[in-house]
């Protein structure tokens, strides 16, 4: 036996793996699953491919043996193996690959087939977060001779000859106390299906199984061998070859629903990078989407190999209810949730994993509306995120998201507003600053309805916001209803200017009103209302500074509306003729809180309200 020095400062480094690479214990069985499989694509590739060892035999698996009173585990396969050359390098070094060494060595197909797996030296030293002593017996394929191993994880290792009847690698797993608590046979297959369950191979766990005898009334032990896992990456294998039963069955299985998904989307990219993504879309969206911890649904896979979910980095967040999984040809296996933050590999897989789902959702709005109908019902506010955040594709999310009209009933799309517009209407008109019911009955839609020009409803909290920064649908532009600034739509050049003839009115209520409103002017947009409120261009609407201050920013500034009148209502008419007196400052007064009722913003004085609208009461009775 001779002993030999870890060619690398194993202590530190061990020291750094152990205890900040992995963030849990259990990654060790990952780790030394994966490096099995990469023993075994490697042993496949090579029959395939070269002729010294095309008579070899391949007969792929992969065993755990549990040994729970010597609080032992074995993980064993039948793959390449390795000589002791082969073990020096690859386990006296940390963070030297022999998969990189061999990969470098491949191109073309022969390198998109050999599905090999990175990172073999750190993998391997994930172990000692569970184990006081390892030893590892390899033969190497064509070769007879085995060598066997040690370690405890510190100083260095020893290695001798060893026997092994056939090729491939032996792990013995001596448990420290961290590592007893794998010593149990259902954790070790709980771990297995968590991240191994779609390794190509098949694994095989072999443990003592408590089963019940009926003639001996007791529990009898009995030494058993059993698969563990589903040896199938579906995702991996052809769309011709799966049924939708399959897609389903797999997504039920990820995501533990038991509701079929609404769709899929399958894609298998190749060229400057590889990878194989699989999106489903709920049928229902969860009951805590809108929360801040709610976490999304999107498995990272490197090679088949599950690395992390829930992860930000793998889509944006307006599309968390997305759920599926990614499987990267090029990420590293050890990759951690920090580095995936600026990963360039894993950015351009997100990147191009966008577009393909906005463009797929495009596919299913035009081709089957009905399920498209069911999916914008439970994730319209998700995409409406998207416009705030997602300035690359917010062309497309405007074509995805449907809108509440006055034209119609139901949904519609802005393409579809667009096709009704009236022959020289230059821009599309939406509402936002309450409930629906509010909305429809708001004064602002007066002179639309009238000249039947379409209004879009935007009663989710969060519209205000996003629409505010959206200037244009393509070339059309989009504006506010309650905003300021008049439309081109609105303005009749038959009907006279009225502004003129109203001043004197307009100069009374803004000395009766003072500082609570910002002007007082002529109306277009009223057809049978006295009054209206409206905000300047760049200013959140009342209804807006109303949500802000109840989500706690109550030191924002409290822009003041301005009070538009009807120069056509009969109590404009009358105010204009009436002398300044008690019961014009009483009408000055309600005329601007009929209209902050109106815009669903409650009167900053209610008594005074009722007061004057009871002396109005009682000299009309």
């Amino acid at each position: 036996m001779s002993k030999r020095e870890f060619q690398t400062e194993v202590s530190q480094l061990l020291q750094l793996i152990i205890h900040s690479l992995y963030s849990h214990p259990e990654i060790f069985l990952r780790e030394l699953i994966s490096n099995s499989s990469d023993a075994l694509d490697k042993l496949r590739h090579v029959t395939l491919t070269e002729d010294a060892y095309k008579s070899l035999p391949f007969n792929p698996r992969i065993d755990l043996e549990l040994d729970e009173e010597k609080q032992t585990l074995t993980i064993a396969d039948t793959g390449i193996g390795m000589n002791e050359e082969d073990l020096v390098s690859h386990l006296g070094t940390i963070a030297r690959s022999g998969t990189k060494n061999f990969l470098a060595q491949l191109s073309g197909d022969a390198k998109r087939d050999s599905n090999l797996i990175g990172q073999f030296g750190v993998g391997f030293y994930s172990v000692f977060m569970v184990a006081d002593r390892v030893e590892v017996v390899s033969r190497k394929a064509g070769e007879e001779q085995a060598w066997r191993w040690i370690s405890d994880g510190t100083a260095g290792f020893e290695i001798e000859p060893a026997e092994r009847p056939i090729a491939g690698t032996t792990v013995l797993i001596h448990f420290n106390e961290e590592g007893k608590q794998y010593s149990n046979s259902w954790r070790l297959q709980e771990i297995v299906k968590k991240y191994s369950n779609h390794i190509a191979f098949p694994i095989f766990l072999t443990y003592d199984k408590s089963e019940w005898n009926e003639t001996e009334k007791k529990s009898i032990k009995s030494r058993a061998t059993e698969q563990v896992n589903a040896a199938s990456a579906l995702w991996r294998r052809p769309k011709s070859e799966l049924k939708d039963e399959d897609y389903k069955e797999l997504y039920k299985s990820i995501t533990g629903e038991w509701e079929d998904p609404l769709f899929w989307f399958h894609t298998r990219a190749e060229g400057n990078l590889e990878y194989t993504t699989l999106f489903y879309v709920p049928a229902k969206a969860p009951m805590d989407l809108y929360q801040a911890e709610y976490k999304g649904g999107v498995k990272l896979y490197v090679k088949r190999i599950f690395i992390m979910d829930d992860s930000r980095e793998l889509l944006p967040q307006y599309l968390r209810f997305v759920r599926g999984i990614i499987d990267s040809e090029d990420l590293p296996l050890n990759v951690s949730r920090e580095l995936l933050q600026q990963n360039r590999v894993l950015a351009s897989i997100r990147t191009a994993s966008v577009k393909k789902i906005l463009s797929e959702l495009k596919n299913v709005a035009a081709n089957q509306p009905e399920q498209y109908l069911k999916f914008i019902t439970e994730f319209n506010r998700p995409l409406k995120e998207g416009l705030y955040g997602d300035f690359a594709n917010r062309e497309t999310l405007l074509e995805l998201i449907r809108f509440k009209s006055t034209k119609v009933d139901g949904l519609t799309s802005l393409a579809d507003v667009k096709a009704r517009m009236k022959d020289g209407q230059k821009s599309i008109y939406y509402l936002t600053g309450g409930a629906e019911s509010l909305l429809r009955t708001s004064p602002l839609l007066e002179i639309y309805k009238k000249k039947e020009i379409e209004v879009l409803i935007l009663d989710d909290d969060i519209d205000e916001i996003v629409f505010s920064g959206i200037e244009k649908y393509g070339e059309t532009d989009l504006k506010a209803v309650n905003k300021a600034a008049t439309s081109d739509d609105l303005k009749d050049e038959a009907e006279p200017d009225k502004s003129a003839s109203l001043q004197p009115l307009l100069d009374k209520l803004k000395a009766t009103l003072g500082d609570r409103v910002k002007d007082v002017r002529a109306s277009v947009r009223l057809a049978d209302s006295p009054s209206c409120i409206v905000s300047d261009e760049e200013e959140p609407s009342m209804q807006m500074q109303q949500m802000l201050r109840a989500m706690g920013q109550a030191n924002i500034p409290a822009p003041k509306p301005t009070l538009e009148i009807n120069p056509d209502h009969e109590i404009v008419k009358k105010l204009l003729a009436r002398a300044d007196d008690a019961v014009s400052a009483d009408a000055a007064w309600l005329l601007l809180d009929q209209a902050l009722l109106m815009e669903g913003v409650p009167l900053q004085d209610p008594a005074t309200f009722v007061q004057r609208l009871n002396r109005i009461l009682n000299l009309s009775i």
